[in-house]
């Protein structure tokens, strides 16, 4: 269920969210990033991903997610879990006058990259595929998406 802004910004105040993050890699071993269009995060590369809904279940969340994400939907038995890792940024969707406080359930998704049908949207106006030391090593990935590297080698 999506939020009317109002409410959307309430929650996001009072209450942790629940996202998947999805560390897509190919056959080259390299990660999908996609370019954030959105606070938080706007304007850093960062793994596709998304918020958990209200009464969705993660295997339902997964598919829906890769579906929007990926243009293609997977299932959650068809990832390995990362783990879940604590994110928390100064700003939210709608302004700085809020702080956003994640809690983002990794996992991680081998793919075909040529099946992939990733969406222009208003999330994301680019993509690219990157090795995990060039993303670790770069300004413009965001520290969350480097913290599924750094932590899990």
């Amino acid at each position: 269920m999506f939020l009317d802004k109002k409410t959307f910004s309430t929650v996001i105040e009072s209450t942790p969210l629940v996202s998947i993050d999805l560390v897509v890699v190919n056959a080259k071993h390299e990660v999908l990033l996609g370019k954030r269009l959105n606070k938080p995060a706007q304007g850093y590369w960062f793994v596709p991903g998304g918020r958990i809904q209200k009464n969705e279940t993660l295997e339902v969340a997964f598919r829906r997610l890769t579906l929007n994400e990926l243009g293609v939907e997977f299932s959650i038995d068809q990832a390995q879990l990362i783990g879940p890792f604590t994110h928390l940024y100064n700003d939210y969707v709608f302004g700085t006058d809020v702080n956003t406080h994640y809690v983002a359930i990794a996992y991680k998704l081998i793919v075909d990259a040529e099946q992939l049908k990733l969406p222009i949207n208003d999330q994301h106006n680019q993509y690219q595929w990157l090795s995990s030391e060039s993303l670790i090593n770069s300004n413009e990935v965001h520290l969350h998406t480097k913290w599924y590297f750094q932590l899990n080698e």
